[in-house]
């Protein structure tokens, strides 16, 4: 294991231009994917803040008794989707209404008796907020018999449903692309460090080396490339969030998971570049 460490420690110090370049390289690939990373999480973001809004609401019929309420309350509440249950009260809705609806506070003020009715507001788990699950909790509160109606903007958590297919499709399709070009200029670059060494491999072969003592010091050399290239990358990552959140609007930065597994991609994809390289070389010699 020394002899290899040492090995990649000579290959660094004999061609330190051509490291550079296969460092910098993967870094500013890397950078590009991160940078379509930044806008899928901050995309994903938007529409959970968005989805924060769904949540059913049943309106109680007048006249039922707060008993049968607080135990409707708690039997909705230990639905699956289910993350919390709140009981507004007529009064409550009336003075939502009045708090919400400020051009019509005069209507609201004059009236002699309170129009709105009692409502269980049921908001979902963020894993259930769509129009499959909204609907299934709709149904089942509607089985109650104090329940007059049951509402939770079916059309528009249905178009949130689609705007939240549509971003993923296109992130998967785009989000490939960058990677899968990301990779074939890595291996490219990788490649170009292991031609530069032909002579060296060539001679080693001469000398009895086996395939695997030749390979593992370009494996390591190519993981150690990129993982640099990875944290490069998050460094120029992070040096464009703090731009976009400090000067143009508010964005979200990866987390800590995040981070750590899109380095590990960079050490990954150096890794796999020099063993393809590696391999392809030592068939041909």
């Amino acid at each position: 294991m020394s002899l290899v460490l040492r090995e990649t420690a000579l290959a660094f110090k004999r061609a330190p231009l051509l490291s550079a370049l296969s460092v910098t390289t993967i870094a500013f690939s890397l950078f590009v994917f991160g940078l379509f990373g930044l806008v899928a999480v901050n995309i994903r973001r938007t529409i959970g803040d968005v989805a924060e809004r769904v949540e059913v609401v049943a309106y109680l019929k007048r006249g039922t008794p707060i008993e049968t309420v607080t135990m409707a309350s708690a039997d909705v509440e230990a639905f699956p989707e289910v993350q919390r249950v709140a009981h507004v009260t007529e009064e409550d809705a009336l003075a939502r209404a009045r708090q919400d609806l400020t051009e019509f506070r005069d209507i609201f003020q004059d009236l002699e008796t309170n129009p709105l009715p009692a409502s269980l507001d049921v908001r979902l788990k963020p894993q259930f907020r769509d129009a499959r699950h909204a609907a299934a909790v709709a149904d089942r509160l509607r089985s109650y018999p104090f329940v007059d109606d049951v509402r939770y903007g079916q059309e528009w958590v249905e178009n949130l449903d689609r705007l939240r297919n549509i971003a993923g499709a296109v992130a998967a399709v785009v989000g490939s692309a960058f990677a899968l070009v990301a990779i074939i200029i890595i291996g490219t670059t990788i490649r170009m460090a292991v031609l530069q060494r032909s002579r060296e491999i060539e001679i080693m072969r001469l000398v009895g080396a086996t395939d695997g003592f030749i390979r593992r010091p370009f494996l390591l050399e190519g993981l150690l490339k990129g993982l640099i290239g990875g944290l490069g990358a998050f460094a120029l990552c992070y040096g464009a969030y703090a731009l976009i959140d400090t000067y143009l609007l508010r964005a979200s930065f990866f987390t800590s998971a995040q981070a750590l597994i899109g380095i590990g991609a960079g050490g990954l994809i150096g890794l796999v570049g020099s063993t393809v390289s590696v391999g392809r070389h030592l068939r041909n010699v």
